[in-house]
C-alpha cells in the first residue's frame, strides 16, 4: 500500500511488565499511542511517533519493536534516565489493571506537514508534557485529520475534574473521538456512555465513537445521529492493545477513503450511516485479531484483509 497521507502520533511508549495468574511476569513492549503508531505501519502506512524514551535496554526494544513495523521513532530522553513501564495484572477474563512507573516531558515534535494526527491517553492529561500535545492539536486543526482517545488511567491522574478539563478541551479541537464505555464511566459516574459521548459531541468532533467491548461500539455524528455497530465474535486472549488497534482501524479505513488533510472534517460529516458504519466493522475487526493472541500484537494489513 502507498502511504499519501503523512500520519504523525504523539504520545507514550513503554514496557508492560504483563502477570499472569501462576506464571512468571514478562516483559512486552507497548504504550496506548506507540500500539496506535504500530498498528498504523502494520497497516501499511509509515507513521512518525513523537515520544519520549530513555537510552537503556527497554528504550532500544521499543525502538526495535517499532521500526519493525516501519514507525519513525522521535524520542526524547526523560531526565528520570529510565523507559517508562506498566505493571499490568490480568484478570480470568484477560482484563489489564495497570501501575505505571512513567515520566512524559514535552516531547521534540519535528514541525513536518501531516495529514492526520492521532493524540491520547496518558500524553493528553499528564504534565508536563500535555501542553505540548495541545498546542500540537492546536495548530493542525482543520489542517488534518485529528483523532483523540481519552484514555482514563485515574492511577496517575486521579483529580477527575482537572483531567476532564483537559480532556474536554481535546474532544472539543478533535475530529474523531474514540472512547471506551469504561472510559466514560470514569469521567462520567452514573451516567449512560452514549449520553455522555452525545454531549462530547455536540462540542465540535464530527463522530465519538463508544466501543463497548463484545456488545460493539455506539457512534454519536455531530448532528446527534446514533448507530449502533455489533462486534466482531472472537476468543479472548488479552485485552493489552485492543483499544489501540481499534483506533488504528478507524484511522486506517478513513484514510483509505480519503478523509485526511484540510476538509477532513467535512468529509466526515459527509459520510452515510452505511460508510461510517463500514468504517467501524474494520475498526472492529482489526482489534478482534489483537485480543485472540497475547500483548500489544496488531494484525498485519494482510491478516486483516483476510479476515477471520
Amino acid at each position: 500500500m502507498t502511504d499519501d497521507h503523512p500520519v504523525l502520533v504523539v504520545g507514550e511508549s513503554l514496557i508492560d511488565i504483563v502477570q499472569r495468574a501462576g506464571q512468571e511476569p514478562v516483559e512486552l513492549p507497548g504504550g496506548s499511542c506507540a500500539n496506535v503508531a504500530l498498528a498504523l505501519g502494520r497497516l501499511g502506512h509509515h507513521p512518525r511517533l513523537a515520544t519520549v524514551l530513555a537510552d537503556d535496554a527497554r528504550g532500544q526494544v521499543l525502538r526495535r519493536w517499532l521500526a519493525a513495523s516501519d514507525v519513525a521513532v522521535e524520542a526524547t530522553a526523560p531526565a528520570t534516565g529510565r523507559t517508562s513501564t506498566a505493571a499490568a495484572v490480568l484478570d480470568a477474563g484477560g482484563a489489564a489493571r495497570y501501575e505505571f512507573d512513567l515520566s512524559w516531558v514535552p516531547p521534540r515534535i519535528a514541525d513536518h506537514r501531516c495529514d492526520a494526527l492521532h493524540v491520547g491517553s496518558i500524553a493528553s492529561v499528564l504534565a508536563p508534557g500535555a501542553d505540548a500535545v495541545r498546542d500540537l492539536v492546536r495548530r493542525v486543526r482543520r489542517q488534518a485529520l485529528v483523532s483523540f482517545d481519552p484514555n482514563a488511567r485515574p492511577g496517575i491522574t486521579p483529580d477527575r475534574d482537572a483531567t476532564l478539563a483537559r480532556v474536554e478541551e481535546l474532544v472539543a479541537l478533535s475530529d474523531v473521538v474514540k472512547v471506551s464505555d469504561e472510559d466514560l464511566g470514569w469521567y462520567f459516574p452514573g451516567v449512560a456512555p452514549v449520553e455522555a459521548a452525545s454531549a462530547w459531541a455536540r462540542t465540535g468532533p464530527a463522530v465519538v465513537v463508544v466501543t463497548q467491548g463484545g456488545a460493539g461500539a455506539s457512534v454519536v455524528r455531530a448532528d446527534g445521529r446514533v448507530l449502533h455497530v455489533p462486534g466482531e465474535p472472537t476468543e479472548v486472549v488479552d485485552t493489552i492493545a485492543a483499544g489501540d488497534t481499534f483506533t488504528a482501524g478507524l484511522l486506517d479505513a478513513l484514510l483509505t477513503a480519503g478523509v485526511a488533510g484540510p476538509g477532513a472534517y467535512q468529509r466526515i460529516t459527509g459520510l452515510g450511516d452505511a460508510d461510517l458504519t463500514a468504517v467501524v466493522r474494520r475498526a472492529h475487526a482489526a482489534a478482534a485479531i489483537t485480543v485472540s493472541r497475547p500483548g500489544a500484537d496488531p494484525p498485519t494489513r494482510a491478516e486483516l484483509d483476510a479476515g477471520p
